[in-house]
């Protein structure tokens, strides 16, 4: 079989999960690396997410390259969950809403950038304490759904059923 016989998704997900469980990886070890880094992934503090999850990984000793493959496959719904997390934040702590016309933004900036900046820091703080209650809740959902999958991936790799492509 070819390369280019599989899929994105197969090449770049699956090929590393199998590999890291063909080194002996766990299971459970795997998917609390996995689950810790998509929830990592979707925080709204654009940028941090990399490093969070390395210091995870180091902290919890989890599997650094399932946490960062966990992290960057959600890295879109990342982007996706920034405005949303924002404007759930400032519903919940009743702040003014983060204005999205660029517009608004721009003559914010000019008339008072100091008090813009507060203000992105305000509604910042406040989706990472919306994020973070969904993290606590998120995090061994998505780890106790991905154990048995990957048990199941394990039999199937263990049977030589699922091949590791060559680089060529």
């Amino acid at each position: 079989m070819t390369r280019d016989s599989h899929n994105w998704a197969y090449r770049r997900i699956a090929l590393p999960v199998l590999a890291m469980l063909r080194m002996g990886a766990s299971p459970e070890r795997l998917a609390w690396s996995l689950a810790a880094g998509i929830v990592i992934g979707i925080n709204p503090l654009i940028g941090s997410t990399t490093i969070l999850c390395f210091a995870a990984a180091f902290v919890f000793r989890l599997n650094i390259a399932a946490s960062q493959l966990g992290n960057h496959i959600v890295y879109p719904l990342q982007i996706l969950l920034v405005v949303p997390f924002i404007r759930l934040g400032s519903l919940v702590f009743h702040t003014t809403p983060l204005p999205l016309s660029p517009r608004s933004l721009l003559a914010t900036a000019r008339a008072t950038p100091i008090a813009l900046v507060r203000k992105i820091w305000l509604w910042e703080w406040h989706a990472l304490v919306l994020w973070t209650a969904l993290a606590v809740v998120l995090l061994p959902v998505i780890a106790l759904a991905l154990t048995p999958l990957l048990n199941r991936l394990l039999v199937r790799v263990e049977r030589h059923q699922y091949p590791i492509l060559s680089a060529d």
